[in-house]
């Protein structure tokens, strides 16, 4: 049995490069729609109060829920007040503030290093550039997409998480595997006045419904033109595994 999307798959050998753009910006447009109606207030769920908590708070996310890190920076922000709190202390230090945080030896080197960093070189003000985030350490692409969009309202690029790139392998967007590629090859597809609300919709989709185990194909407002279907397809794009039964593998 094919859904809409198997219908297009079968035409695919005979679309020039041009035609299969086109096709894939459609196929995107509708997606988007979709999740729009579905998750109308999707939003960043990081909690902060200025533009250097976002950034603490966007690092401390990499590999671990919202939820933790919120958990965590509740008492975070009351006891590190200013970037000269975070800059006088020191990563052993400042480590067992975020413990229960993944990698959080790691994440408390980059966030101390940064706060110095951001004092020295920019005056205590966290930057509003995509080139002079990425001088900061523990930064990527990811976090300064984050940082510009909800600090200084600039959108040069899509925040792409693991949500992110789970959905968009996993509904036909893209093939790459790279974090940056993946990125590259949306913005191709996505009108960049929906960049920003696209992050958010993937990971509001991909925490109730197209989640990594056992996704919830048989409801999705999107299945019948999602390649991965387990309804309809035998495999997951997003990893290439084969379904067994309801969405199992």
């Amino acid at each position: 049995m094919l859904n809409a999307f198997g219908n297009i798959k079968i035409r695919v050998e005979r679309w020039s490069m041009a035609d299969l753009n086109k096709e894939l910006k459609k196929h995107a447009s509708r997606i988007v729609d979709i999740l729009l109606r579905e998750y109308p207030d999707a939003e960043i769920s990081l909690k902060y109060s200025d533009s250097f908590e976002l950034l603490v708070a966007v690092i401390l996310s990499a590999q671990c829920t919202d939820d933790r890190v919120n958990m965590v920076t509740e008492m975070l922000f009351k006891k590190y007040r200013t970037i000269e709190d975070y800059a006088n202390s020191n990563s052993k230090e400042f480590s067992k503030d975020i413990a229960s945080i993944t990698y959080f030896n790691q994440k408390a080197k980059w966030i101390v290093d940064t706060a110095r960093y951001i004092i020295e070189m920019h005056r205590g003000e966290v930057p509003s550039t995509m080139e002079e985030l990425l001088e900061l350490p523990g930064v990527g692409r990811k976090t300064a997409n984050v940082v510009l969009q909800h600090a200084y309202g600039e959108t040069e690029g899509i925040a792409v998480d693991t949500h992110v790139m789970r959905l968009s392998r996993r509904m036909g967007l893209v093939e790459k595997r790279n974090r940056d590629a993946i990125e590259v090859e949306l913005m191709k597809i996505i009108p960049r006045k929906k960049w920003r609300r696209y992050t958010h919709l993937m990971i509001a989709h991909g925490r109730a419904v197209c989640k990594a185990r056992n996704p919830k194909c048989d409801s999705c407002p999107v299945g019948e033109i999602c390649p991965s279907s387990w309804v309809y397809a035998e495999a997951d794009l997003s990893n290439g595994k084969l379904w067994k039964k309801n969405g199992k593998k």
